[in-house]
Protein backbone atom coordinates (compact mmCIF):
# COMPACT_ATOMS: atom_id res chain seq x y z
CA UNK A 1 0.00 0.00 0.00
CA UNK A 2 1.83 3.41 -1.42
CA UNK A 3 2.07 5.80 1.88
CA UNK A 4 2.30 2.89 4.37
CA UNK A 5 2.60 4.77 7.59
CA UNK A 6 5.36 3.28 9.75
CA UNK A 7 3.62 0.41 11.91
CA UNK A 8 5.05 -0.41 15.02
CA UNK A 9 4.94 -4.13 15.01
CA UNK A 10 4.50 -6.66 12.74
CA UNK A 11 1.36 -9.19 13.10
CA UNK A 12 1.16 -12.52 11.88
CA UNK A 13 -0.49 -12.77 8.47
CA UNK A 14 -4.59 -13.34 8.46
CA UNK A 15 -5.32 -14.53 4.95
CA UNK A 16 -8.10 -12.74 3.20
CA UNK A 17 -9.98 -13.53 -0.29
CA UNK A 18 -11.72 -10.85 -2.08
CA UNK A 19 -13.87 -12.32 -4.29
CA UNK A 20 -15.06 -10.65 -7.78
CA UNK A 21 -17.14 -11.30 -10.43
CA UNK A 22 -16.09 -12.07 -13.82
CA UNK A 23 -16.40 -8.25 -14.81
CA UNK A 24 -15.91 -6.63 -11.87
CA UNK A 25 -16.04 -2.89 -10.97
CA UNK A 26 -12.52 -1.36 -9.78
CA UNK A 27 -13.60 1.12 -6.70
CA UNK A 28 -15.30 -1.66 -5.01
CA UNK A 29 -12.02 -3.96 -5.75
CA UNK A 30 -9.93 -1.38 -4.83
CA UNK A 31 -11.44 -0.39 -1.71
CA UNK A 32 -10.79 -4.33 -0.17
CA UNK A 33 -7.68 -4.37 -1.17
CA UNK A 34 -6.38 -0.66 -0.16
CA UNK A 35 -7.97 -1.64 3.04
CA UNK A 36 -6.87 -5.17 3.69
CA UNK A 37 -3.29 -4.88 2.20
CA UNK A 38 -0.85 -4.35 5.18
CA UNK A 39 1.58 -6.45 7.04
CA UNK A 40 -0.56 -8.78 9.01
CA UNK A 41 -2.65 -10.13 6.42
CA UNK A 42 -2.06 -11.68 3.62
CA UNK A 43 -4.83 -10.94 0.79
CA UNK A 44 -5.86 -13.13 -2.50
CA UNK A 45 -8.52 -11.49 -5.56
CA UNK A 46 -10.11 -14.67 -6.70
CA UNK A 47 -12.91 -15.38 -9.35
CA UNK A 48 -14.68 -18.26 -10.25
CA UNK A 49 -13.11 -18.48 -13.86
CA UNK A 50 -9.64 -16.57 -13.07
CA UNK A 51 -8.63 -16.77 -16.89
CA UNK A 52 -11.43 -14.11 -18.03
CA UNK A 53 -11.62 -11.03 -15.16
CA UNK A 54 -12.15 -8.29 -16.86
CA UNK A 55 -12.47 -4.35 -15.03
CA UNK A 56 -16.53 -2.79 -15.92
CA UNK A 57 -16.51 -0.88 -19.10
CA UNK A 58 -14.46 -3.01 -21.02
CA UNK A 59 -10.70 -0.49 -20.16
CA UNK A 60 -8.63 -3.84 -19.97
CA UNK A 61 -8.56 -7.34 -18.62
CA UNK A 62 -7.08 -8.30 -15.27
CA UNK A 63 -5.13 -11.64 -14.51
CA UNK A 64 -6.73 -12.71 -11.55
CA UNK A 65 -4.76 -16.19 -10.41
CA UNK A 66 -6.99 -17.63 -7.76
CA UNK A 67 -10.56 -19.19 -7.95
CA UNK A 68 -11.99 -20.62 -5.08
CA UNK A 69 -9.11 -22.55 -3.78
CA UNK A 70 -8.36 -19.26 -2.20
CA UNK A 71 -12.13 -18.59 -0.33
CA UNK A 72 -11.84 -22.54 1.28
CA UNK A 73 -8.03 -21.57 2.36
CA UNK A 74 -9.11 -17.63 3.90
CA UNK A 75 -9.68 -16.94 7.58
CA UNK A 76 -11.75 -13.61 6.30
CA UNK A 77 -13.88 -13.70 2.73
CA UNK A 78 -14.79 -10.09 1.21
CA UNK A 79 -17.31 -9.78 -1.32
CA UNK A 80 -17.07 -6.16 -2.54
CA UNK A 81 -20.22 -6.50 -5.26
CA UNK A 82 -22.68 -8.85 -6.86
CA UNK A 83 -22.41 -9.92 -10.43
CA UNK A 84 -25.97 -9.00 -10.20
CA UNK A 85 -28.57 -8.66 -7.99
CA UNK A 86 -30.86 -10.38 -10.32
CA UNK A 87 -28.08 -12.92 -10.79
CA UNK A 88 -25.58 -12.65 -7.38
CA UNK A 89 -23.21 -14.69 -8.24
CA UNK A 90 -21.77 -18.60 -10.18
CA UNK A 91 -22.87 -21.24 -8.58
CA UNK A 92 -19.30 -22.52 -7.16
CA UNK A 93 -18.95 -18.79 -5.33
CA UNK A 94 -22.59 -19.67 -3.60
CA UNK A 95 -20.98 -23.20 -3.27
CA UNK A 96 -17.49 -21.93 -1.32
CA UNK A 97 -19.31 -19.19 0.92
CA UNK A 98 -21.17 -21.97 2.05
CA UNK A 99 -18.38 -23.99 2.65
CA UNK A 100 -16.59 -20.99 4.12
CA UNK A 101 -19.10 -19.91 6.70
CA UNK A 102 -19.69 -23.69 7.79
CA UNK A 103 -16.33 -23.87 9.20
CA UNK A 104 -16.48 -20.41 11.00
CA UNK A 105 -14.66 -18.39 8.70
CA UNK A 106 -15.29 -14.33 8.15
CA UNK A 107 -17.73 -13.47 5.67
CA UNK A 108 -18.52 -9.75 4.87
CA UNK A 109 -19.44 -8.23 2.18
CA UNK A 110 -19.96 -4.50 0.58
CA UNK A 111 -22.63 -2.78 -1.38
CA UNK A 112 -24.46 -5.11 -3.82
CA UNK A 113 -22.10 -8.03 -2.15
CA UNK A 114 -25.03 -8.56 0.28
CA UNK A 115 -26.89 -10.31 -2.35
CA UNK A 116 -24.09 -12.85 -3.20
CA UNK A 117 -24.29 -13.72 0.43
CA UNK A 118 -27.84 -13.59 0.82
CA UNK A 119 -27.37 -15.77 -2.39
CA UNK A 120 -25.51 -18.53 -0.26
CA UNK A 121 -27.82 -18.92 2.34
CA UNK A 122 -25.71 -17.23 5.01
CA UNK A 123 -28.09 -13.88 6.06
CA UNK A 124 -31.10 -16.48 6.36
CA UNK A 125 -32.46 -14.74 10.09
CA UNK A 126 -29.83 -12.19 10.09
CA UNK A 127 -29.82 -8.32 10.08
CA UNK A 128 -27.92 -6.96 6.90
CA UNK A 129 -27.92 -4.24 5.02
CA UNK A 130 -26.62 -3.06 1.72
CA UNK A 131 -26.66 0.39 -0.95
CA UNK A 132 -30.66 2.18 0.01
CA UNK A 133 -31.11 1.79 -3.88
CA UNK A 134 -31.54 -2.00 -3.18
CA UNK A 135 -32.31 -2.49 0.47
CA UNK A 136 -36.24 -3.14 -0.90
CA UNK A 137 -34.96 -5.34 -3.38
CA UNK A 138 -33.09 -7.28 -0.76
CA UNK A 139 -35.95 -7.35 1.56
CA UNK A 140 -38.75 -8.63 -1.03
CA UNK A 141 -36.27 -10.94 -2.74
CA UNK A 142 -35.07 -12.05 1.07
CA UNK A 143 -37.80 -12.18 3.55
CA UNK A 144 -35.95 -14.11 5.78
CA UNK A 145 -33.33 -11.07 6.49
CA UNK A 146 -33.82 -8.34 8.50
CA UNK A 147 -32.89 -5.28 6.34
CA UNK A 148 -31.46 -2.40 8.35
CA UNK A 149 -31.60 0.17 5.19
CA UNK A 150 -30.28 3.48 7.15
CA UNK A 151 -27.14 2.00 8.87
CA UNK A 152 -23.71 2.09 7.15
CA UNK A 153 -22.59 -1.41 8.51
CA UNK A 154 -24.28 -4.43 10.47
CA UNK A 155 -22.09 -6.87 12.46
CA UNK A 156 -23.37 -10.07 13.09
CA UNK A 157 -20.36 -11.78 14.75
CA UNK A 158 -19.32 -13.88 11.35
CA UNK A 159 -21.12 -12.65 8.78
CA UNK A 160 -20.97 -8.61 8.33
CA UNK A 161 -22.55 -6.46 5.36
CA UNK A 162 -21.95 -2.80 4.51
CA UNK A 163 -24.10 -0.03 2.63
CA UNK A 164 -22.96 1.56 -0.33
CA UNK A 165 -19.17 1.29 -1.64
CA UNK A 166 -17.64 3.41 0.11
CA UNK A 167 -19.02 2.24 3.51
CA UNK A 168 -17.05 -0.45 2.48
CA UNK A 169 -14.44 1.18 4.04
CA UNK A 170 -16.16 1.92 7.49
CA UNK A 171 -16.84 -1.89 7.63
CA UNK A 172 -13.26 -2.78 7.13
CA UNK A 173 -11.48 -0.35 9.53
CA UNK A 174 -14.15 -1.66 12.05
CA UNK A 175 -13.19 -5.15 11.34
CA UNK A 176 -9.18 -4.34 11.40
CA UNK A 177 -10.16 -2.38 14.64
CA UNK A 178 -11.52 -5.92 15.91
CA UNK A 179 -8.66 -7.45 14.75
CA UNK A 180 -6.04 -5.37 15.66
CA UNK A 181 -7.13 -2.93 17.68
CA UNK A 182 -7.96 0.69 17.56
CA UNK A 183 -4.57 2.42 17.48
CA UNK A 184 -4.15 0.36 13.66
CA UNK A 185 -7.75 1.28 12.47
CA UNK A 186 -6.57 5.12 12.92
CA UNK A 187 -3.29 4.26 11.15
CA UNK A 188 -4.82 2.74 7.95
CA UNK A 189 -7.50 5.27 7.85
CA UNK A 190 -5.34 8.20 7.83
CA UNK A 191 -3.00 6.45 5.31
CA UNK A 192 -6.66 5.90 3.31
CA UNK A 193 -7.40 9.75 3.83
CA UNK A 194 -10.71 8.87 6.00
CA UNK A 195 -12.10 9.17 9.11
CA UNK A 196 -11.49 5.74 11.39
CA UNK A 197 -14.89 5.83 12.39
CA UNK A 198 -17.98 7.76 10.58
CA UNK A 199 -21.32 8.90 12.96
CA UNK A 200 -24.50 8.54 11.61
CA UNK A 201 -26.15 5.59 9.05
CA UNK A 202 -26.33 6.12 4.99
CA UNK A 203 -29.68 8.01 5.60
CA UNK A 204 -26.96 11.36 5.62
CA UNK A 205 -25.54 10.46 2.25
CA UNK A 206 -29.04 10.03 0.51
CA UNK A 207 -29.80 13.98 -0.72
CA UNK A 208 -33.31 14.46 -2.40
CA UNK A 209 -33.36 15.66 -5.64
CA UNK A 210 -35.46 18.92 -6.58
CA UNK A 211 -38.77 17.37 -8.41
CA UNK A 212 -38.64 18.70 -12.00
CA UNK A 213 -42.02 18.55 -14.23
CA UNK A 214 -43.38 15.67 -16.27
CA UNK A 215 -45.69 17.95 -17.85
CA UNK A 216 -48.63 15.91 -16.40
CA UNK A 217 -48.74 17.30 -12.46
CA UNK A 218 -51.11 20.33 -13.44
CA UNK A 219 -50.78 22.76 -10.71
CA UNK A 220 -48.64 20.19 -8.52
CA UNK A 221 -45.39 21.39 -10.29
CA UNK A 222 -45.70 24.79 -9.77
CA UNK A 223 -46.58 24.62 -5.85
CA UNK A 224 -43.44 22.12 -5.80
CA UNK A 225 -40.90 24.83 -7.16
CA UNK A 226 -42.84 27.38 -5.32
CA UNK A 227 -42.24 26.12 -1.86
CA UNK A 228 -38.53 24.55 -2.37
CA UNK A 229 -38.09 28.21 -3.76
CA UNK A 230 -39.59 29.59 0.16
CA UNK A 231 -38.63 26.71 2.31
CA UNK A 232 -38.43 29.44 4.96
CA UNK A 233 -42.48 29.90 5.31
CA UNK A 234 -44.85 27.81 7.29
CA UNK A 235 -47.44 25.57 4.96
CA UNK A 236 -50.34 23.43 5.22
CA UNK A 237 -52.00 20.86 3.41
CA UNK A 238 -54.61 23.15 2.54
CA UNK A 239 -52.54 26.37 1.54
CA UNK A 240 -50.48 24.06 -0.87
CA UNK A 241 -53.73 23.06 -2.41
CA UNK A 242 -55.14 26.48 -2.38
CA UNK A 243 -51.90 27.48 -4.09
CA UNK A 244 -52.40 24.28 -7.06
CA UNK A 245 -56.12 26.03 -7.19
CA UNK A 246 -57.41 22.64 -5.61
CA UNK A 247 -59.29 20.76 -2.95
CA UNK A 248 -57.14 19.58 -0.05
CA UNK A 249 -57.81 16.09 -0.89
CA UNK A 250 -57.94 16.13 -4.48
CA UNK A 251 -54.26 17.82 -4.23
CA UNK A 252 -52.80 14.90 -1.76
CA UNK A 253 -54.04 12.28 -4.54
CA UNK A 254 -52.62 14.56 -7.40
CA UNK A 255 -48.79 14.85 -5.61
CA UNK A 256 -48.59 11.31 -4.38
CA UNK A 257 -49.06 10.23 -7.94
CA UNK A 258 -46.51 13.36 -8.80
CA UNK A 259 -43.78 12.88 -6.25
CA UNK A 260 -44.80 9.23 -4.92
CA UNK A 261 -45.07 10.67 -1.18
CA UNK A 262 -47.15 12.92 0.81
CA UNK A 263 -47.09 16.37 1.16
CA UNK A 264 -45.55 16.83 4.73
CA UNK A 265 -43.27 14.24 3.92
CA UNK A 266 -42.13 15.72 0.62
CA UNK A 267 -41.88 19.33 2.39
CA UNK A 268 -39.60 17.61 5.66
CA UNK A 269 -37.49 15.91 2.82
CA UNK A 270 -36.73 19.18 0.97
CA UNK A 271 -36.16 21.33 4.72
CA UNK A 272 -33.68 18.31 5.44
CA UNK A 273 -31.69 18.31 2.15
CA UNK A 274 -31.31 22.47 2.33
CA UNK A 275 -30.14 21.74 5.78
CA UNK A 276 -27.85 19.50 5.10
CA UNK A 277 -26.55 21.74 2.40
CA UNK A 278 -26.46 24.97 5.02
CA UNK A 279 -24.00 22.51 7.32
CA UNK A 280 -21.87 21.88 4.33
CA UNK A 281 -21.89 25.05 3.42
CA UNK A 282 -21.68 27.78 5.13
CA UNK A 283 -21.03 28.37 8.63
CA UNK A 284 -24.52 29.28 10.06
CA UNK A 285 -25.71 28.93 13.20
CA UNK A 286 -28.19 26.23 14.17
CA UNK A 287 -30.81 28.47 15.15
CA UNK A 288 -30.32 30.62 11.80
CA UNK A 289 -30.30 27.33 9.59
CA UNK A 290 -33.90 26.27 11.23
CA UNK A 291 -34.93 29.92 10.53
CA UNK A 292 -34.52 29.80 7.27
CA UNK A 293 -35.82 26.42 6.38
CA UNK A 294 -39.40 26.62 7.94
CA UNK A 295 -38.50 24.64 11.16
CA UNK A 296 -38.71 27.83 13.22
CA UNK A 297 -36.47 26.09 16.38
CA UNK A 298 -33.27 24.35 16.89
CA UNK A 299 -34.73 22.51 18.68
CA UNK A 300 -37.14 21.20 16.08
CA UNK A 301 -34.48 20.58 13.37
CA UNK A 302 -32.64 18.76 15.36
CA UNK A 303 -35.19 16.51 16.34
CA UNK A 304 -36.29 15.66 12.75
CA UNK A 305 -32.94 15.63 11.51
CA UNK A 306 -31.73 12.74 14.34
CA UNK A 307 -34.59 11.06 13.52
CA UNK A 308 -34.28 10.79 9.86
CA UNK A 309 -30.45 10.67 9.38
CA UNK A 310 -29.57 9.08 12.86
CA UNK A 311 -26.70 11.53 13.83
CA UNK A 312 -26.86 15.20 15.03
CA UNK A 313 -26.81 18.20 12.93
CA UNK A 314 -23.42 19.01 14.58
CA UNK A 315 -21.50 15.88 13.55
CA UNK A 316 -23.12 15.63 10.36
CA UNK A 317 -21.26 19.71 9.74
CA UNK A 318 -18.10 18.02 11.51
CA UNK A 319 -18.03 15.12 8.86
CA UNK A 320 -18.87 16.78 5.95
CA UNK A 321 -16.76 20.13 6.65
CA UNK A 322 -13.60 18.38 8.35
CA UNK A 323 -10.41 19.62 6.50
CA UNK A 324 -8.33 16.71 4.50
CA UNK A 325 -5.45 15.38 6.71
CA UNK A 326 -2.94 16.02 4.21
Amino acid sequence: MAGSPPYAEFVPSHRVAIVVPATFTLFELGVAVEAFAAPWYDVAVCTAQPSGASARGGLFTAQIAHGMEAVDAADTIVVPEARSVDDPAELEVLAALRRAHDRGARLASFCSGAFVLAAAGVLDGRRATTHWKYARQLAERYPQIQVEPNVLYVDEGHVLTSAGTAAGVDLSLHMIRSDHGAAVARQIARAMVVPPHREGGQAQYIMTPVPTSSGREDGVNAVLVQVADNLDRDYSVAEMAAMAIMSPRHFSRRFREATGTTPNQWLLSMRLTRVRELLEETDESIDTIARLVGFGSSITLRHHFLRTLQTSPSAYRKTFREPTVA
